[in-house]
């Protein structure tokens, strides 16, 4: 070994000293390199620490957000919050015919008409904008509020002008359709009702204030709207929002699912302080709801509403002309799975009977007046439909007929509807639609956006559509000199183009 280290170094010492100098140099070249690069790697690791630990903190932060929304969530689990939004976009347009209309009195206080030669009338582009909320409250054990918030307005406009001058129902705003036509942009209290559940641990419960009375089935197919619960009245008798109470009762029976009844009281109208020259009185709707059969895919409704006192005039009374009563019957179903969706049926019908009195407005009672002189009337009404909803698309194509008779009269001035209430028209209305989801993740608890277009078509036979005040008359017979003024011009056909766009949160 010694004698091989002996030649190593002697070998090594006969090689030339140039290149020894250029194999260190270039060992020196590569160290240095390997050096640089070692630099640059404790670089990106100090780099990639920093980002891990920056990342864990905020994955930290994240985690006790979660947790303190998670905690926050649970201290507010007693208050549910929700809401819609719509724009809707209406092109109207209608023929009205000749008639001899009353126009007031003069100063000497004799009543002035006026003849009306028939005209065609449009509004091209009515837009209004709508906004509710809706607020639940658990407030203890088995006892909740609710209450929605309205606002509704023309675009351009601060007053329901735009949608008056055909109908009572839409000639002024009052107490039970505030919110449901257009009007202003405040917010006004709609709904405000307390409910009390399992009262003495039976199926009772008993609910009392600004009651849901309004957008009632199946009114709610073509609206695309969830179906309300035991609180709703059918919308072919009742479109109103009342103040009253509810007392019902949903004993378990193994061949009726979902069976239900309930007794409903109502106020419509508070005459204020009795004085002599005070003759009004209040007026009052009692109602009887018996639902046999209550299920997804299948109900039965049957209701008896009176109402007690009718006024003659909403926003002041004037005086009281009668009684109403009415009669109904609703059926809805849906069969799952027919092709590419489901499809939703239904059929309602009612009867309307009046009991009058002699008292009068300008010399009309209920559904009276000097030519047709005072009498009970007998009127009719059906209502059916259908809507099918393709499941792959979020499309759901709907269609609707509703016919009234001469003498049918409904209680629905708060319908979702801008001529005038469709279930009250004496003739017949037809109308179509179409419904298209966008089908985006929903990121609020009810999260939905839809788009609806539709087409509405009056066809009046009658005076008077959701009047009570003066008789009927044939709309084909009336002149300019008769047989007798008329409050408004009158309609014999009408149409609306509708485009909306709604949004659920």
């Amino acid at each position: 070994m010694r004698k091989f280290l002996a030649v190593f170094i002697s070998l090594s010492l006969l090689l030339p000293l140039p290149a020894i100098a250029a194999d260190q140099a270039g060992l020196f070249q590569k160290i240095e390199a390997l050096s640089k690069e070692l630099d640059r790697l404790k670089q990106q690791m100090q780099e990639i620490q920093k980002k891990d630990e920056t990342r864990e903190k905020r994955i930290t932060v994240v985690e006790k957000k979660a947790e303190q929304a998670a905690e926050e969530a649970g201290h507010l689990s007693w208050l549910d919050i929700s809401g819609d939004y719509r724009f809707r976009f209406d092109s109207l347009r209608g023929k009205t015919h000749n008639a001899l209309l009353f126009a007031g009195f003069d100063t000497a206080g004799s009543p002035i008409f006026r003849p009306h030669i028939g005209e065609t009338v449009k509004n091209e582009a009515l837009m209004t904008n709508r906004l509710g909320i809706n607020l639940r409250v658990r407030a203890t054990e088995d006892v909740h509020v609710r209450a929605r918030l309205l606002m509704y307005k023309v675009w351009g406009h601060s007053t329901a002008g735009p949608i008056r001058g055909f109908f009572a129902d839409r000639e002024s705003v009052f107490d039970g359709i505030t919110g449901h036509v257009p009007q202003d942009n405040i917010l006004r209290v709609d709904q405000a009702f307390a409910t009390w559940s399992n009262v003495f641990d039976a199926p009772v419960w008993f609910s009392v204030g600004r009651r849901p009375s309004t957008g009632g089935i199946p009114s709610n197919l073509r609206t695309n709207t969830e179906r309300t619960g035991t609180a709703g009245v059918p919308a072919l008798l009742v479109d109103y929002a009342f103040d009253g109470l509810t007392l019902g009762a949903a004993p378990y029976i193994q061949a009726l699912p979902g069976a239900y009844a309930k007794f409903c009281f109502g106020k419509g109208f508070d005459s204020g302080y009795r004085r002599s020259a005070n003759t009004l009185k209040d007026t009052y709707m009692f109602g009887l709801s018996v639902v046999p059969y209550d299920t997804d895919n299948f109900h039965v409704q049957f209701n008896w509403n009176r109402g007690i006192n009718i006024f003659a005039r909403p926003e002041t009374g004037v005086a009281n002309v009668g009684d109403i009563d009415w009669y109904g019957t609703t059926v809805t179903g849906k069969i799952d799975d027919i092709g590419a969706g489901d499809l939703n049926l239904f059929i309602s019908s009612a009867i309307s009977k009046t009991h009058p009195n002699n008292n009068t407005m300008f010399g009309y009672g209920l559904m009276w007046d000097p030519v047709e002189g005072k009498k009970s009337r007998t009127g009719y009404a059906v209502y059916l439909g259908a809507r099918y909803d393709i499941k792959a698309t979020g499309t759901k194509i709907g269609a609707e007929f509703n016919h009234g008779t001469k003498n049918w009269i409904t209680f629905a001035p708060a319908s979702d509807d801008i001529w005038t209430a469709k279930l009250g028209t004496r003739g017949n209305v037809y109308e179509f639609y179409v419904i298209q989801h966008l089908n985006k993740k929903p990121i609020a608890k009810r999260g939905d956006a839809f788009f609806r277009l539709g087409y509405q078509y009056y066809d009046f036979n009658y005076t008077g559509s959701n009047n009570w005040i003066g008789a009927p008359h044939k709309i084909a017979n009336l002149t300019t000199t008769g047989p007798i003024p008329q409050f408004f011009a009158p309609l014999k056909n009408a149409q609306s183009i509708y485009l909306t766009f709604d949004v659920r949160f």
